[in-house]
Order: structure tokens, then C-alpha cells, then sequence
């Protein structure tokens, strides 16, 4: 077992190049039953619904960093049925095999999809009403992680969140432990409990976001070993 109380930069297997696509669409089968099995949809719903809270626009466009298979944009489709409002989605990748996949998986979503590094893409007077990721932060550096927080203030109107992991040893041993029982995908075996390793402190978050000029923001801690940080620009 790595020692938690610094953080991993080993890479995980997904972050290669030359996975089959075969071996991704499993991937991202696991994962979305994951997401739903232990909450992770429910966090990001949550996120969306405390950005949205006061906003009274009548189209809402809400754009996901590093959308992987897309379901995390399909759970926010479905929530958004109940809501009065219009919504269009869009979907940003760098690996062209995850958003096939979430093309061919999800037909119906209105999502743009767009394969791409997320720092290529600029908005111009087209922003997103917010951004977001989940499980998307973890793969990279504290620096890189500061660039992208910039990056999601500016091309955000009312602001963005993030739903991603905490480094904790009970998530690691919980994790690793379910995989290796249930999961059919070497991938997810072997990154799933790597990405616990690789996620952040709650004091990491507030230097993180300290060193990008984030001040409004809040920090809650969620199950199972989530952080929701959800990040408010100025009006």
C-alpha cells in the first residue's frame, strides 16, 4: 500500500494512448455503475442544482471537463426533465476513443461533443452558464490543476464545481476491495484505487485554489470519500 499522506503521481493506465476500445467501453460501464452504485451522480447533481439556485435564466448550458463516456451529462439530462428550464450540454475529451463512446451510448442527449485538450477550447461570448468535472482532477499536477481553475473562472458564467476524490486510506482499501470482487475490467483494477492515491487533501484544495485567485468557493465533504467544491464567480 502507498503512503497516503503523500500524494501519487504514478500515472494510471487510462491516461495511455494505446487502450482498445473494447477495453474502454468497459471502463466506462464500470465506472458509470459505480458513479451510480456509490453517488457520485447524486454529488454532481447537487453541484449543478447550489450553481443554479439563484440563476433565472430560461437556458441553462452546462459543460463537463474530461466528460469521459458521457454519463455523468446523461444523469444531469435526466434530473433536468423535472426542472422548467432548457438545457443543452456539452461534452470535452481529450481521447477521441471516450467521446465516440459517449456519442454511440447516449444518441438522444443534446450534447456537443468536442475531442479536445479542454485548454484549446474557448467560449468567446458563447460561455457555458457553468462547467464542471468530477473524477477528472485527479490525473493531474498541482500546477496544472491551477491553470485549469483559471481556466474554468474564465469560461464560466455563474462558476463551475468539481466532484472528485479524497486521498484517504479507507477509500483506497474500500475501493481496491470492491474492484477486485466484482469488476471484469483490468483497467479499473488497477487505476480505480491509483486515482485515491492520486486525489487531494482538503488543505490541498484550498492551496490549489488559493494559487488560482479563487476566493468564493466552498469545500463539503461527501460519501463515499468525495469532495464537492463548488466554485461561484462574482456577479
Amino acid at each position: 500500500m502507498p503512503d497516503l499522506k503523500i500524494r501519487s503521481y504514478q500515472k494510471e493506465l487510462l491516461d495511455r494512448i494505446d487502450i482498445p476500445f473494447a477495453d474502454i467501453q468497459q471502463n466506462m460501464k464500470e465506472l458509470n455503475t459505480v458513479n451510480t452504485l456509490l453517488g457520485g451522480h447524486a454529488i454532481t447533481i447537487k453541484g449543478v442544482k447550489s450553481l443554479l439556485q439563484h440563476n433565472q435564466q430560461d437556458e441553462i448550458s452546462i459543460c463537463e471537463t474530461g466528460c469521459g463516456g458521457g454519463d455523468n451529462l446523461q444523469a444531469i439530462a435526466k434530473w433536468s426533465r423535472t426542472v422548467k428550464k432548457s438545457f443543452s450540454f456539452i461534452g470535452i475529451d481529450i481521447k477521441a476513443s471516450c467521446i465516440e463512446y459517449a456519442a454511440l451510448q447516449y444518441p438522444s442527449l443534446k450534447a456537443q461533443w468536442i475531442c479536445s485538450d479542454y485548454a484549446d477550447v474557448q467560449f468567446g461570448n458563447n460561455k457555458p452558464t457553468l462547467l464542471f468535472s468530477s473524477l477528472f482532477c485527479h490525473h493531474f499536477t498541482e500546477e496544472e490543476l491551477i491553470n485549469m481553475m483559471k481556466w474554468m473562472k474564465q469560461n464560466s458564467k455563474t462558476g463551475f464545481f468539481i466532484n472528485d476524490l479524497q486521498r484517504h486510506p479507507l477509500a483506497y482499501h474500500l475501493i481496491k476491495w470492491l474492484t477486485r470482487i466484482f469488476s471484469s475490467s483490468y483497467l479499473v483494477k488497477n487505476d480505480a484505487p491509483l486515482s485515491v492515491a492520486r486525489g487531494f487533501t482538503k488543505k490541498e484544495w484550498k492551496n490549489i485554489l488559493q494559487a488560482a485567485g479563487i476566493t468564493n468557493y466552498t469545500i463539503q465533504w461527501k460519501w463515499a470519500f468525495r469532495y464537492l467544491i463548488i466554485c461561484r464567480n462574482e456577479q
